[in-house]
């Protein structure tokens, strides 16, 4: 599957990246939310990771942003553990929410379960 990941710190994006691939997912990222906007539509994930926290546009912003206009499953990865956060995010339609620091299987076994729910939707529609 085709993830893209919107994480302003570089070591956690590098993190995520190479447990991705390994995985067997392809991965574009950016640094900020105006720049994932921007490579949604050349890239056209099949998942979205995104922290809240990050310059120019909030993670929250960017997710409600792609719920609105996009049909894309989204996870957020932030630090901030406020229930008004997380229940915020829910309510703009986000698929998942996991707080940092986080294990990066139990992430690679979240994007896996978004990304075989997202192929039987799809092959169900054929």
């Amino acid at each position: 599957m085709k993830i893209l990941i919107a994480e302003d710190d570089v070591v956690t994006l590098k993190v995520l990246e190479a447990r991705l691939k390994r995985a067997g997912h392809q991965v574009e990222s950016s640094i900020d939310g105006i720049e994932a906007l921007k490579k949604i539509e050349v890239y056209q994930p099949d998942l979205v990771i995104t922290d809240i926290l990050m310059p120019y546009s909030s993670g929250l912003e960017f997710a409600g942003e792609v719920k609105q206009n996009y049909n894309i499953p989204i996870i957020i990865l932030s630090g901030l553990h406020q229930e008004s956060v997380i229940v915020e995010a829910f309510s703009l339609g986000i698929d998942d929410y996991i707080t940092k620091p986080f294990s990066a299987l139990e992430l690679v076994s979240r994007v896996n379960r978004l990304c075989n729910k997202v192929e039987s939707i799809y092959f169900s529609s054929l």
